[in-house]
């Protein structure tokens, strides 16, 4: 689950830096850093649920 995370957040990171997807708090190409921190903090969530058993 982790990597299907992970392969959707870079592309939304990659498309993020070629045209911005114009979200709230993501209205700039340099803010392409709040998603890597987004997923950064859904990994961690998800390997806890995953490891938590």
């Amino acid at each position: 689950m982790t990597k299907i995370l992970s392969i959707i957040i870079i592309g939304l990171m990659v498309v993020q830096i070629i045209k911005p997807l114009g979200l709230p708090g993501l209205k700039r190409r340099a803010d392409f850093w709040k998603l890597a921190v987004f997923a950064l903090g859904l990994i961690v969530i998800t390997a806890g649920f995953s490891h938590g058993k």
